[in-house]
C-alpha cells in the first residue's frame, strides 16, 4: 500500500483522484495547503507528494520541507488552461514528474504504482519498529 498526499486547491479533482488511487490499493490522503500537507507527512512520509504547480510555484521552500518515505518523489501537477508557473531551481531538481490533471490521470496511477513497487523490490516499505524514523534512525 503506498501513502500518496495529493495536495491542491482543487477539492473536487484531488477526492477523484484520490478514489482513483484508493480503488488500486494505495492510501491517499487530501490536503489543500501545504502547511498541512507537511503536517501530515511528518506523522508518516508519504512515498508520493502530488501538488498544484501554481502552489509549488509559490512556495517551493515549504514544499521541499515536507518529508517523504524513503525512495519518495514529488510530482506536481496542473489544469490543461493553466499556463506554466516558474519553479526555483532546486525544485525543478527534486520533481519526478510534471503533469496535465485530470487528462494524465492515468500516468498519474502508474507512476504511484511504480514507486510502491519499486520500495517493495528495495525493502523500503517494511514496518518500521516504535520510535524509528523514516530514516531507519531510532528517536
Amino acid at each position: 500500500m503506498t501513502h500518496v498526499l495529493l495536495v491542491g486547491g482543487d477539492v473536487a479533482l484531488l477526492e477523484g483522484l484520490a478514489q482513483s488511487l484508493a480503488a488500486q490499493g494505495h492510501a491517499p490522503a487530501v490536503t489543500t495547503t501545504l502547511a498541512e500537507a507537511r503536517e501530515l507527512a511528518m506523522n508518516e512520509p508519504p512515498l508520493a507528494v502530488v501538488v498544484n504547480r501554481a502552489l509549488a510555484s509559490s512556495s517551493g521552500a515549504e514544499l521541499l520541507a515536507i518529508p517523504l518515505a524513503a525512495g519518495g518523489a514529488r510530482i506536481l501537477y496542473r489544469a490543461s488552461a493553466v499556463p506554466l508557473a516558474p519553479l526555483l531551481p532546486a525544485l525543478q531538481r527534486s520533481v519526478l514528474a510534471d503533469l496535465t490533471l485530470p487528462l494524465e490521470r492515468h500516468r498519474l496511477s502508474a507512476l504511484v504504482q511504480s514507486l510502491g513497487e519499486r520500495a517493495r523490490a528495495t525493502g523500503r516499505d517494511l514496518p518500521r519498529a516504535s520510535g524509528e524514523t523514516s530514516r531507519g534512525e531510532v528517536r
